[in-house]
């Protein structure tokens, strides 16, 4: 057969098959989910873990993130990713920057790194939930005074601080 031939037919599926009843197995929705950002700058004292407040929000699918307390919690069981972005607002370098998420009020990890002229990172993980866990960001440095969690622009500007998470399909 010619390809222009081939190219020229055209195939209605719908004609080719007939479903009836439910279809199981298929496609599946990456919820609930969440993207918080900070709404100001927040003042991280010296070598102190400190939570880190988002109290804005752009996504909450099913309110599972509290505006109020700065928590996610999921309300359904299953894996999910979480992760945060954010800067320190300061040109010093120093060694020991850290992100920190907290799962039911303890370190579930964390990522450490150099500050260099404030260029900020990045930590994401994937963590098993179940429906009542929560979860925070804290922040943590070693700058030797305090420094300052970038969150002062209006979201989508890219130097506001950012805490966010949605179920992983299974």
């Amino acid at each position: 057969m010619a390809i222009d031939k081939i190219q020229s037919e055209s195939i209605n599926l719908a004609d080719n098959f007939a479903f009836t009843g439910t279809v199981t197995g298929a496609g599946g929705a990456n919820t609930p989910a969440f993207l918080a950002y900070a709404t100001s700058n927040q003042t991280i004292n010296n070598t102190t873990s400190t939570k880190v407040n988002f109290a804005g929000e752009q996504l909450d699918s099913g309110s599972v993130y509290d505006t109020s307390n700065s928590r996610f919690t999921p309300g359904v069981s299953g894996y999910y990713w979480i992760g945060a972005r954010w800067r320190y607002d300061t040109g010093d370098d120093f060694d020991t920057a850290q992100y920190r998420i907290y799962k039911n009020g303890s370190i579930y990890t964390k990522s450490t790194f150099v500050n260099q002229n404030a260029n900020g990172a990045f930590l994401n993980t994937l963590v098993y939930s179940d429906d009542n866990d929560y979860f925070e960001m804290y922040a943590y440095h070693n700058k030797g005074s305090s420094a300052v969690v970038n969150g002062d622009s209006t979201f989508p500007e890219q130097d506001s601080a950012q805490f966010y998470g949605f179920k992983i399909i299974t």
